[in-house]
């Protein structure tokens, strides 16, 4: 049960997923969460950087596609000026949005990997889904709604378990390449 909830690699910031990281763990494809993983819960579009990381994903052939909790209408209008196919109202921890991102990627689960903040609905869904995991801290947890915030202790609690156990790869480049390859 333990390892449904242990994300794959860790990381600060979407910023640390560069191609070539993505290539030594053979992810040609992301499927993004939005709020707290991309941007601030409450902010309408991405930092400038978040930005750019995107394009650079993209030059290099990296796909993307966002799946967030959100309503249609908040989440295209966030996804449209960066370009990028989404799934909204994801369901997560469900897989199925995920699975129809993955779709929307044309690629196979064993190249894509889910990206977000919460280890009970980020990396459920892409456990469940069959993908690879890997949560980044979330940008200032402080914007977040009250539900996400009460779930936050049980989630430390998780990862200091976790990470006492020698659990996942915190990112460290000796042990990128040990990525459970998953499907």
């Amino acid at each position: 049960m333990l390892k449904l909830l242990l994300p794959d690699l860790r990381v600060d910031t979407v910023l640390d997923l560069t191609p070539q990281r993505l290539a030594v763990l053979e992810v040609r494809g992301l499927l993004l969460d939005v709020d707290c993983t991309l941007k601030r819960y409450r902010a309408a579009e991405v930092l400038p950087e978040v930005a750019a990381w995107i394009d650079r994903l993209r030059t290099s052939d990296i796909r993307m596609c966002l799946v967030s909790n959100g309503h249609n209408g908040r989440i295209a209008r966030f996804a449209q000026p960066l370009g990028l196919p989404f799934v909204a109202m994801a369901m997560k921890p469900l897989p199925v949005g995920c699975w129809r991102a993955t779709r929307k990627l044309d690629l196979p689960r064993r190249q894509t990997a889910m990206v977000g903040d919460q280890l009970f609905a980020d990396v459920v869904a892409g456990k469940l889904a069959g993908v690879k995991t890997i949560l980044v801290k979330p940008i200032h947890p402080e914007d977040e709604p009250w539900f996400t915030r009460l779930k936050r202790p049980l989630e430390r609690w998780v990862l200091a378990r976790e990470q006492s156990a020698g659990g996942c790869d915190r990112g460290s480049e000796p042990q990128e390449a040990v990525v459970s390859d998953q499907r």
